[in-house]
C-alpha cells in the first residue's frame, strides 16, 4: 500500500510517496511564483498551484509505474490563511491573497473594534492578524465589491487542490482555525463573525477532521494520471499541524521547536486552551486534539541575513567560528517585526552591547542566542498556560547545527531531541492519508510507528543560570526600545 502527501508551500509544491511502514519511496517538487503587486501585498495564482501539483503528480506516477496501482489515498498539507475566491462554476475570481500579505491592517482594527479583543478571542480563540483569512474577505468586500458579489465559495490554498482533485468543497479544523471564522473550541463556524464579515456558511467549505476521508479522486484526474482504481481523498491539515504530525508532535507533553525561516513552538494538548493575553495561536490539531503555537517571524533567516552582511558565502563557516563563550552582546531577532510574544509589526532587529573588542564571532553567537531567547518566550507562555512540557523536539534547517541545538538546550534548561526524518508537512500529509485509509487505527499509532527520536542534547546547567539573567536583559531591551520602534 502506498500513500501520497501533497505539501502546498509558498514557493513550491512537494509531493511525497510513502509506503505503509513510513518509508519514503519518492518525492517530486514543482515551483511557482509569488507576486508582489504593491508594497506589503503578496499574491499567488491558484491555477499556478494546480498546474504545479498536477505536473508533480504526473511525474511521480510516471516514475513509479510499478507501484502506482497500490496508491490508496492522498492527504494534504498547505500554507495557511490564503483566500481563494471561486464563482458558482468553481472558477477562480481573483488572485489569492496569501498568508504574508499585510494589506488588511485596517480590516483587523475594524474586526477588533467591533467585537473587542476579548470578545473576539471568546468567539474564535485568536486575535485579528493581517495574515488571517477573515480580514482578507472583508478587504475584498470593501475594495472589490463587484468580485465579492460573485463569490460562491471561499477556500484555503490546500483545499483548492483538494477541490480540483475530487470536486468537493472541504477543509479541516486545523487549517480552518487560521481563518478567524472558526469557533475553535466548538469546532464550528462562528455565526457572529460571519455576519460581521458579510458571508454565509454556505460560502465556506464543509468541516472535517484531518484524518477523515472527504472524497475520492475524480474519474477525469484518474484518467490524466493513468490510474484506474479508487483513490481516497483525506482532509489533511494546515502546514504547521501537518508538520507536527510529521515530527510526531501529536499528544500532550511533546513540544516541537522549529528552526526554519520562521521559528515555531508547537504544543499539542487534550483540551482547548487560550492564553489570556492572546500571545499564542489557539488552533485545532490534526490529531483530533488542540494545539497552541507561538510564531517568531525571523529565526534561521536571521542567520542567512547575517551571513550576507558578513560576506560569508557558507553559513557553516560562521557557525564553525562560534565557541562555548556566552556573548556579552544582546540581539533582538525582529528583522520582520514579530508575532509571539509581541504582535508588533514595527519591532526591528538590534545588536546591543558592543565595544571595541566585539568581533564577528561574538555577533554570530549573540544572534543564535537571540533566536533561542525568542523561542524560550513562547515556551514560557506554554508553561504559564499549564501545558505540560515533557519532551522537546527541535527540527528545521537550523537544527542541523549541533552548536545551535546546544544553545537552545542551555537556554531552555531542558534536554532536546531530534527526529529521524526531515520531511515535515509532506510526510504528515501522507501519514494522515494512511490513517484515513485505515492503515493505522489513529494518528498517534501512525506517528509512534514511523517517527523516532535521535541525537539527544543535554543542557549545560551552569550556562542555563547565566542565560536566565541574559534572558531578562533581552526582554527588558524590547520594552525599552518599543517607543523607538513606534516612532
Amino acid at each position: 500500500m502506498m500513500y501520497v502527501g501533497i505539501d502546498l508551500g509558498t514557493s513550491s509544491v512537494k509531493i511525497l510517496l510513502m509506503s505503509k511502514d513510513g518509508g519514503i519511496v519518492d518525492e517530486v517538487t514543482e515551483e511557482y511564483p509569488v507576486y508582489y503587486p504593491k508594497a506589503g501585498w503578496a499574491e499567488q495564482n491558484p491555477e499556478d498551484w494546480w498546474q504545479g501539483t498536477l505536473n508533480a503528480l504526473k511525474n511521480l506516477v510516471s516514475r513509479n509505474t510499478e507501484v502506482k496501482d497500490h496508491i490508496k489515498a492522498i492527504g494534504f498539507s498547505g500554507q495557511m490563511h490564503g483566500m481563494v475566491a471561486l464563482d458558482n462554476m468553481g472558477n477562480v475570481l481573483t488572485p489569492s491573497i496569501i498568508w504574508c500579505d499585510q494589506r488588511t491592517t485596517e480590516e483587523c482594527h475594524e474586526i477588533t473594534e467591533h467585537f473587542g479583543a476579548k470578545g473576539l478571542s471568546d468567539l474564535v480563540g485568536n486575535m485579528a492578524l493581517t495574515g488571517f483569512t477573515a480580514p482578507k474577505i472583508l478587504w475584498l468586500k470593501k475594495n472589490a465589491p463587484e468580485i465579492f458579489e460573485k463569490v460562491d465559495m471561499f477556500l484555503l490554498p490546500k483545499d483548492f487542490i483538494s477541490f480540483k482533485l475530487s470536486g468537493n468543497y472541504v477543509t479541516d479544523y486545523s487549517d480552518a482555525s487560521g481563518m478567524l471564522l472558526l469557533d475553535v473550541a466548538n469546532k464550528c463556524y462562528s455565526q457572529p463573525v460571519l455576519d460581521f464579515i458579510g458571508i454565509t456558511e454556505s460560502q465556506l467549505p464543509n468541516l472535517h477532521e484531518s484524518f477523515e476521508v472527504t472524497g475520492q479522486l475524480s474519474e477525469a484526474i484518474k484518467a490524466e494520471l493513468g490510474l484506474s482504481h479508487e483513490v481516497l481523498i483525506v482532509g489533511g491539515a494546515g502546514d504547521q499541524a501537518a508538520g507536527a504530525i510529521g515530527t510526531g508532535t501529536v499528544s500532550e507533553g511533546v513540544v516541537s521547536v522549529t528552526l526554519g525561516t520562521s521559528g515555531v513552538v508547537f504544543a499539542a494538548h487534550d483540551d482547548y486552551r487560550v492564553d489570556s493575553e492572546n500571545r499564542m495561536h489557539a488552533f485545532c490539531h490534526a490529531s483530533g486534539r488542540y494545539h497552541s503555537m507561538g510564531v517568531m517571524l525571523s529565526a534561521a533567516n536571521c542567520l542567512k541575513w547575517w551571513s550576507e552582511q558578513a560576506s560569508v558565502a557558507e553559513i557553516d563557516d560562521l557557525l564553525n567560528e562560534v565557541d562555548d563563550t556566552i556573548s556579552e552582546v544582546v540581539f533582538l531577532p525582529y528583522l520582520m517585526g514579530e508575532r509571539t510574544p509581541y504582535p508588533d509589526p514595527n519591532a526591528r532587529g538590534t545588536f546591543v552591547g558592543m565595544d571595541m573588542n566585539t568581533n564577528r564571532k561574538d555577533l554570530t553567537k549573540s544572534l543564535l542566542e537571540g533566536v533561542a531567547f525568542g523561542l524560550k518566550d513562547s515556551l514560557d507562555i506554554l508553561v504559564d498556560m499549564g501545558v505540560p512540557v515533557e519532551e522537546l523536539r527541535v527540527i528545521g534547517g537550523g537544527a542541523r547545527s549541533i552548536k545551535w541545538r546546544q544553545i537552545i538546550a542551555d537556554i531552555f534548561g531542558q534536554k532536546i531531541v531530534g527526529i529521524n526524518t526531515n520531511q515535515g508537512g509532506a510526510l504528515g500529509a501522507a501519514i494522515l492519508a494512511a490513517v484515513g485509509d485505515g492503515a493505522f487505527e489513529s494518528v498517534d499509532a501512525a506517528t509512534k510507528a514511523i517517527i523516532k527520536t535521535v541525537d539527544a542534547v543535554e543542557p549545560n546547567l551552569a550556562n542555563h543560570e547565566i542565560y536566565k539573567e541574559k534572558h531578562l536583559k533581552y526582554k527588558a531591551l524590547y520594552q525599552s526600545l518599543k517607543p523607538y520602534f513606534e516612532m
